[in-house]
């Protein structure tokens, strides 16, 4: 079972480094702070800037904590946090399968972090170095916490009102779908 945990915590937590420095830096063909920044004004994240700042991160430092091994429950919160947000701003008009662009993959994370949380970290981790047990109450408590943030997260958003559709628009839109 360590072995197990040790093997998950790992692999989510290396990705979500690479998904925080995407962010932030650009790096494994991510966007950096401009342009992360960019897409997160057109998500209705204002300034843009500043939560490409934090969910870098979140994301990075949650990703870290979880190689690590290290206070797993608060990676999980961070991990957690950020992909309950990915649903909602991103994905979840999409439907469920990541083929159509749906919130399959942050929800598996999600999932899969939350099983962190709860398990901790076993005992090829930091926590279980230093003597810390951080899973049970703790981790249900970093789960909770996390999906209250994502959604507060989510929920701040101020996305532009869609432009109406021109009346041509609107009738050839009305035919496809009749």
């Amino acid at each position: 079972m360590n072995v197990g945990l040790f093997a998950l915590r790992v692999v989510v937590g290396a990705l979500f480094i690479g998904h925080g420095t995407q962010k932030l830096f650009g790096w494994f063909g991510g966007h950096g702070i401009e342009g992360t920044g960019g897409f997160m004004e057109q998500l209705g994240y204002r300034p843009g800037k500043s939560f490409a700042v934090l969910g870098g991160v979140a994301e990075a430092g949650g990703g870290a904590l979880f190689v690590l091994g290290f206070l797993t429950p608060f990676a999980a919160l961070a991990v957690i946090a950020m992909m309950i947000n990915a649903v909602f701003a991103v994905h979840i008009d999409n439907g469920l399968w990541i083929q159509d662009n749906g919130y399959e993959y942050p929800l598996v994370v999600a999932v899969a972090a939350a099983a962190l949380a709860l398990a901790g970290g076993g005992s090829l981790s930091v926590d279980h170095i230093l003597g810390l047990n951080l899973g049970g109450f703790i981790g249900a408590l970093a789960i909770l916490l996390g999906v209250i943030a994502g959604g507060i997260s989510a929920g701040i958003r101020q996305p532009e009102p869609a432009e109406p559709a021109a009346e041509g628009e609107r009738e050839a839109h009305v035919r496809k779908a009749a």
